[in-house]
């Protein structure tokens, strides 16, 4: 063969390329090669175009030939899920090929649910699964070409998987749902099923008139409460589900009221308690101490559901404000805020002057003027003032004491008591008032009445004392005559019978204790039993004849003042022979008068 006839050869090469690449469009991914070199084509008479393509592609060569399309069958259109068994069969007419499966356009993954045969055409699932539902088809290769079948489709049902009932509006609290009274709540039943489930519902053990998976209930009240219940069917699987679901119903809250276990509150009580009250059902309690949420201690302590709150050792400051909160999820109401009135005192009473605030426990003020004295003492309720004078039964109500003009009578220990009634507790507290002022001011009525008083009781008692001793002077002379049995009456003398004048040697006192006269008369100190309802003096010599003489004698009338000094009774004459002593020595009882 001649140069020319190569160069034919080669020309031929080049326009069969051409047109088998205008009858056959390779995919995107594919390369085109030339296996020949045209300088090389004297030494072959044909020339090879190649195309690569994907993976899936096999090598095309210029003298290619089509695979017959497979078919494919199944042993079951549709299957349950965990019940049924399917077969997928892949016939073709080819030989040398190899059979590969695809899955919803994605290569089958095997796993221990699928069986493949030795010859790669039958597939089978031993255990259906939801996930194996979709589209099937087998695919036909050679080492160049590829055929695949058309697809096939596999329906498996399955459920209702559990049911589960939700609301649409409403909070669950554990296995209840709490909704809140007067609301649109809507309840629906998930599941998972194929084909779609029916649905029965109940109320307690009523059947509802709903068979959808969801229902509505306008305007909720308590007597939709109670347990729902949602029956979940499938015909094609024949298995049925039960949903339940637990409602509650809130009550509109209102607002509660804070009561204390007693009004009449006193300070270091044992305890006392406060209680939440509420018309509300189901719902939490939350306390507040001056507007700020109360923090439990050994002092306050909550009861179980915090309906009550206990104070231990109620204190002056346990006031409060107190209140109490009732809530849910949907609504919250507070209590007005209750203030204790907690009773206590009266503490340490205190006296101050007037409006000082210094203390005072004794003060000094000027006579006739005036002084006001303040007594105060912590209490609640306001404590109840009383003063009163030492040693006298003066008192006086109130807080405040005001004395005007003083005297020297407002002299003495003041004291203030503070009681109060409702703790039944009480203190006092004492000050001492002097009253100063010059010595010579003038007395008051009161103290002129009392000396006057004085006065005249020292007169009283001396007159009594002086009418006594002269009452036992004049008893004295009589007594000591009639007892001396040695004292005789002695008969005159014819020499003395009548004597003209006496002398002054011839008389000689009838009494006397003076040491020469006692040889003559003895004289007995002796004191009377009793006085005698009449008594006797011994008279001097008279004139008349008969001598010595007795008389009787009666005491004269109570004087109304009688004198400090003895007087005598006898009157100062020519016959007598006593004379009036003034203010005698305690040992002489008489004397006699010698000038008459």
């Amino acid at each position: 063969m001649g140069p020319a006839d190569l160069w034919g050869h080669h020309w031929m090469g080049i326009l069969l390329s051409a047109s088998l690449w205008t009858l056959w469009s390779p995919p995107a991914a594919a390369q085109l090669t030339l296996d020949a070199n045209p300088l090389d084509a004297t030494q072959s008479e044909d020339v090879v175009l190649s195309v690569f393509g994907t993976s899936r592609t096999p090598q095309i060569h210029g003298r290619s030939r089509e695979l017959a399309k497979p078919t494919i069958a199944v042993s079951s259109g549709t299957a349950i899920e965990q019940k049924d068994m399917v077969t997928f069969y892949c016939n073709t007419k080819d030989v040398n090929i190899t059979i590969h499966w695809v899955s919803n356009n994605l290569s089958v993954v095997f796993n221990e649910r699928m069986q493949l045969s030795k010859d790669g055409k039958n597939l089978t699932i031993l255990i259906v699964q939801r996930e194996d539902s979709g589209t099937y088809q087998c695919e036909a290769q050679d080492a160049l070409l590829h055929q695949s079948s058309d697809p096939i489709f596999l329906d498996v049902k399955y459920g209702p998987d559990p049911v589960e009932i939700k609301l649409t509006s409403g909070v669950a609290s554990g296995e209840v749902v709490e909704v809140m009274e007067g609301s649109d709540v809507t309840f629906l039943a998930e599941t998972k099923s194929h084909p779609p489930s029916a649905y029965t519902w109940f109320l307690l053990d009523s059947i509802l008139s709903h068979t959808t998976s969801t229902f509505t209930i306008h305007a909720v009240s308590r007597e939709h409460e109670g347990l729902y219940k949602c029956l979940v069917s499938n015909s094609a699987t024949h298995l049925s589900r039960l949903g339940t679901l637990k409602v509650q119903v809130l009550e509109k809250l209102t607002m509660p009221r804070v009561v204390p276990s007693s009004l009449n509150l006193v300070e270091n009580a044992r305890s006392v308690n406060l209680t939440c009250q509420t018309v509300n059902e189901n719902v939490n309690v939350q306390w507040f101490l001056s507007g700020q949420p109360l923090l439990p201690s050994e002092h306050l302590q909550l009861s179980a559901g915090n309906r009550t709150l206990i104070i231990h050792g109620l204190q002056r400051n346990d006031t409060g404000p107190y209140a109490c909160e009732v809530w849910n999820w949907g609504s919250q109401a507070r209590s007005e805020p209750l203030e204790l009135t907690i009773n206590y005192g009266p503490d340490k009473v205190n006296i101050t002057r007037e409006s000082a605030s210094k203390i005072v426990s004794t003060i000094e003020v000027e006579l006739n003027s005036s002084v006001t004295l303040q007594c105060c003492a912590e209490s609640k309720p306001g404590a109840e003032y009383r003063w009163t004078l030492e040693h006298s039964t003066w008192e006086h109500l109130g807080e405040q004491l005001i004395i005007k003009a003083l005297t020297w009578e407002h002299n003495g220990i003041y004291n203030c008591t503070a009681s109060n009634p409702l703790t039944g507790l009480a203190r006092s507290a004492s000050v001492l008032v002097k009253v100063v002022g010059p010595q010579s001011s003038s007395l008051s009525s009161g103290a002129i009445a009392g000396i006057v008083i004085g006065i005249l009781a020292v007169i009283a008692v001396a007159s009594e004392l002086g009418y006594f001793l002269y009452i036992r002077n004049a008893r004295r002379p009589s007594r000591k005559t009639t007892e001396d049995p040695s004292h005789e009456t002695s008969q005159p003398t014819p020499k003395e019978e009548h004597p003209t004048e006496p002398s002054s040697e011839s008389l000689s006192p009838e009494y006397c204790n003076i040491s020469q006269l006692q040889g003559r008369i003895r004289v007995e100190k002796m004191q009377p039993p009793d006085l005698p309802e009449e008594t006797y003096e011994t008279k001097l010599p008279s004139a008349s004849p008969g001598g010595n003489s007795f008389s009787p004698w009666k005491p004269p009338p109570k004087p109304l003042m009688p004198p400090l000094g003895l007087l005598s009774t006898v009157p100062k004459n020519t016959e007598s022979t006593y004379e009036v002593l003034v203010n005698p020595e305690p040992n002489t009882y008489v004397q006699i008068n010698s000038s008459v």
